[in-house]
Formats: structure tokens, sequence, C-alpha cells
């Protein structure tokens, strides 16, 4: 470790050197979210001190709060910290590079060898110890969401809404931050609310997000006017929509993406999506990376004929783009305000019911997931108002609960982790492809 490397609690090191580790960070970021932040930590505050304590916990509370990937938005913030705006760019970027290049390699070869028997044996395994880790996914997220009783009945509604009601996910997570804001105590004194805010420039703050949205929308709009009508236009609206609304993590965003992609646009199927959450979970970077997946298969499939790499590589591309630049937007923007927004009690009851009903879209994910992997024929019933789902129960796949069980069994009792379930369940998969 070099001298420059070393600073006090919220010390500065030189730019080159917060280059180099932040490149660490992206390319040892395996594991989601909660392995990622214990990086970050041991790397800028245990061992260089570079942040103090209480200034990353400020910072993790804050980029919670958001929509996207919160340990990517930390590492954003962290460099923002350092080194400003640029110092959060490279943060943030080395933060997503590696995981997206992986990916896209990844997205192609599936594209390519998906259909292959061989891969759809490996990937029957790898769909079954998805199931076990969007519930283990379910079970985290709920203990530290659900604190109130009013957060257990967001919670059940939410879950109810989307599984039984099919209602869509924007307007579940608005009529939750409603009763948050309805349910707010309101208290916060004005001493609270000023500090750390006398510094702060309002017009900076301003020209900070008039800058990031055209960033983010005028490329979009320039693709939708040389390429009317066109699959990476509508990727480009999907995705930023999906930015704005998805609080709560990649497991939030597959209860979207599920609800659209799937079953509105029709870019790929459930399968596909559990095993596009099977390959994100084996690169490193966010989570979220997922999207690109998506979008790389939704555009490579447009045209006629067979799979095209380059259109796919281009909504890759567009997917990243919708999905990250507004990460930037919302960091760069929000942190000169963390302390004040810390100080708005009827703010931080709305995010927490968001979080809360997070929970119930984490829950429908998991039965969504469940049925359309374990069954080849489910279909949305119609009774009056409810559109549940129903599965044909003659169409069981015998080999789902059985791998299942085997990846539950490593995850959740054995407390294995995520690499080497996937590992096993694949090689599982391919040997009952076999019977």
């Amino acid at each position: 470790m070099t001298a420059n490397e070393t600073a006090n609690g919220d010390g500065v090191p030189s730019l080159a050197a917060a280059t180099r580790v932040w490149a660490r960070i992206g390319v040892l970021s395996f594991g989601g979210p909660a392995a990622q932040i214990a990086l970050m930590h041991r790397e800028v505050v245990e061992d260089r001190r570079w942040l103090s304590e209480q200034t990353f916990l400020n910072a993790l509370s804050f980029c919670m709060l958001l929509p996207g990937p919160e340990a990517m938005q930390l590492a954003t913030y962290a460099g923002w910290r350092m080194h400003g705006m640029v110092g959060g760019l490279v943060a943030g970027l080395l933060f997503v590079l590696p995981g997206a290049a992986l990916m896209l390699l990844l997205a192609a070869l599936y594209v390519t060898f998906g259909a292959l028997p061989l891969v759809q044996a490996l990937f029957l395994g790898v769909k079954a110890a998805v199931l076990v880790i969007v519930l283990e996914a379910l079970l985290r997220i709920s203990r530290r969401a659900l604190t109130r009783p009013l957060h257990y009945w967001i919670a059940a509604g939410a879950f109810v809404a989307l599984f039984v009601f099919d209602a869509p996910y924007p307007l579940v997570i608005a009529a939750a931050a409603a009763v948050g804001l309805v349910s707010g105590n309101g208290s916060g004194t004005a001493g609270e609310v000023a500090q750390g805010g006398a510094s702060v420039s309002h017009w900076g703050t301003v020209r900070t997000i008039l800058v990031w949205l055209a960033l983010w929308w005028c490329p979009l709009l320039l693709l939708e006017f040389v390429f009317p009508g066109q699959v990476l236009g509508e990727i480009g609206r999907f995705f930023s929509v999906l930015a704005t609304v998805t609080f709560g993590g990649a497991y939030a965003v597959l209860a979207y993406m599920a609800q659209e992609a799937v079953n509105g646009f029709g870019w790929l199927s459930a399968a596909e999506m559990a095993d596009a959450l099977g390959l994100a979970e084996t690169t490193p970077g966010p989570l979220i990376l997922v999207t690109e997946f998506v979008g790389f298969l939704a555009a490579a499939r447009d045209g006629a004929g067979g799979p095209d790499l380059v259109m796919g590589a281009a909504g890759a591309a567009v997917t990243l783009w919708a999905t990250f630049v507004p990460c930037f937007l919302w960091v760069f923007a929000g942190a000169p305000y963390i302390e004040r927004l810390h100080a708005m009690p009827k703010l931080k009851s709305a995010l927490d019911a968001i979080t809360a009903a997070v929970v119930g879209v984490i829950l429908n994910l998991s039965i969504w997931f469940a049925l359309q992997v374990t069954f080849s024929d489910v279909t949305r019933q119609e009774f009056g108002p409810l559109r549940p789902l129903v599965p044909d129960v003659t169409t069981l796949d015998w080999r789902v609960p059985v791998l299942t069980l085997v990846a539950g069994l490593l995850m959740l009792r054995l407390h294995k982790g995520i690499p080497l379930t996937l590992a096993v369940c694949a090689l599982l998969g391919l040997l009952l492809a076999q019977a």
C-alpha cells in the first residue's frame, strides 16, 4: 500500500490510486449487493480509511432509498465524495463494466447455443437453483423491510394486487408510497432539516439534473427519430421506466420485467428469464445486469431469420444506457442533500413503505418463477376482477422439485454460496435430463 493510498477518515487519495482500487472492486464484486457492499467497506473504510464509518453508513442509507442498484450507487457516491463528478463516474463505471462485458459474451453464447439439448439440461438445474436464490432474497429483505405492523399489510397488499389482480407494478409502488406519506409522523426539527444543507448550491443541483436528463434522454430520442417504431426504441423506453420505478434492487426489477418483457413484449420466455438471473448471479457487478441479457435477446431476435448478434449488442448497449445513466443522475443530484433527506420523516416513511411493498413484489416473483419453471403450461385465468396464474398440473416436470430441494438444502440449510449451488444443480440437471 503506497502513501497516497492511505488517509485518515474522509481523507482524499489520488485519483489514480482510487481508480486502481475501483477497478479491483469491479472485477471482484461477485455475490450480490451484500457481498459487494462488504467488499467496498473493507477497501475504502477499513483498509485505507478514505471514508469514515459514519460517512459510509450515511451514504449506504441514502443509496438504499434510490431506485436502481444500491451497491453501484454507493461506489458512485464514494467516488464523488473523494474526487467530484469525475471520481463518481470512474467508480460507477468500473463497478459495472467488467460484469457488463462478461454478460454480453454470455448473452451472445446463449442466443447462439441455448437451444442445444446439453445447454438446456444444464440450465434446468440453474432454473431450480434460481427459485431458492429468490426465496433466500425474499427472507433477507423481509427481515430488513418489515419493521412495523403496517409494513406487513403493505407487503400483503402488494402481493395480492400483483398475483391476484395482475395490477401494474408502477401503480403498486405509487400506492405504497402514498400510504407511507399518509402514515408518516411528520416529526423533525428545522435545525435537522438545515443540517449539511447550507453549502449546497440549488442552482448547481438544477444544472446537474438538466445535464444528466439530457445525457439520458437525448440519445434515446435520437434513436426513436432515426429508427422509428423499432425494437431499440422500445428497449430504451422500457428500461428508462424501469430505472425510475424499481425500488428494492434486482429482484424487484425481475418482477416488473416478468410482467412486461415476458408477457407484454414477448421478448423472451419465463424460463429464459430464470436463466438470465442464474447468469447474472455468476458474474461480477450488480445483479441488475440481468437487464442487459434481456435487451440483448430482445434485439437479437427482432428480425427475420436467425439471431443477429450485432443487433443484440446494440440492444445491450441501449439497455445499459437506460439502466445506468439514471443512477448517476440520482446520485449526483441527491448526494449533497444526504443529511437533509435523513431529516425528512415523511419522505423516509414513504420510502420505507415502498421497501415493504417490494417484499410482496418478490413473493409474487417467487411464485411466478416456481410456476413457470415447474409446469410447462401456465395461464392467467379471469374470474371477474381476479386474474390469478393457474398451472396445468398434468404438465409438471418432476425434476424441478427434486433440484429445488437440493438447492434449498445447499443454500438454506448448509449455507453454501450461490456459485457452488448453481454448479451442483447444473450438473444434477444434466444427469436427470438423461433419466
